[in-house]
């Protein structure tokens, strides 16, 4: 499990740890010069195998059920039985497998976040209708609610696959789009650096 900062990356100046919330985001500096055209990142949960094995372990009890169980007797408990564990390992699988992984690319155009090994869910957000973007040193579950694609009215939506540090995306809209993922200062640097000034305001600002 991912907690901590990706090496080479700069280190969080402080933390509360008396609570979940995430921390102040804070300025990022750094030179337009030496940022790549296409950045790309990633954050990865390994716990979450655990949980996806569970799931399995679910599903194939569900199977094991169908096929040697007797279905002269006890018909409707077998059924429900059987439904409701391949329905549980299906949904857990899902759920996790779907949040160990998270990919970020970010191009002249567009953030494109990509979940888990097949890229789905996945949320493209042209970078046009971003107004600004932060660092964060501590994003958590518990600040979110739990893992995965997560979405709370006062906060906005966020993408939490591990705890750590993260990019928060402040839209033009007044919403708020947080992602954890190693390296978020380089990350906040390269959006900062693609967008557009507003107002006579510097971009990112």
């Amino acid at each position: 499990m991912r907690d901590h900062p990706h090496e080479g990356a700069a280190a969080p100046e402080s933390q509360d740890p008396t609570d979940g919330a995430a921390g102040p985001a804070r300025p990022v500096g750094g030179s337009h010069a030496e940022l790549p055209e296409v950045w790309h990142g990633s954050a990865t949960n390994r716990i979450q195998w655990l949980l996806a094995a569970i799931g399995a372990a679910c599903l194939a009890l569900g199977i094991e059920l169908a096929v040697d169980s007797n279905w002269t007797s006890g018909l409707v408990a077998l059924v429900m039985s059987v439904v409701g564990c391949v329905a549980a390992g299906l949904l857990v699988l899902f759920g996790t497998l779907a949040f160990v992984h998270v990919a970020v690319r970010v191009d002249k155009e567009y953030l494109e976040v990509r979940c888990g090994h097949i890229g789905v869910p996945r949320r493209r957000i042209p970078l046009e209708t971003v107004v600004g973007a932060d660092f964060t040193p501590q994003v958590t579950p518990r600040h979110w609610g739990g893992w995965g694609y997560r979405w709370r009215p006062e906060q906005g939506t966020a993408v939490v696959v591990r705890r750590g540090e993260g990019v928060i995306l402040r839209l033009g809209d007044g919403r708020t789009f947080t992602i954890t993922v190693d390296d978020a200062e380089v990350a906040v640097r390269v959006i900062r650096g693609r967008l557009r000034p507003r107002e006579g305001s510097p971009a990112g600002a």
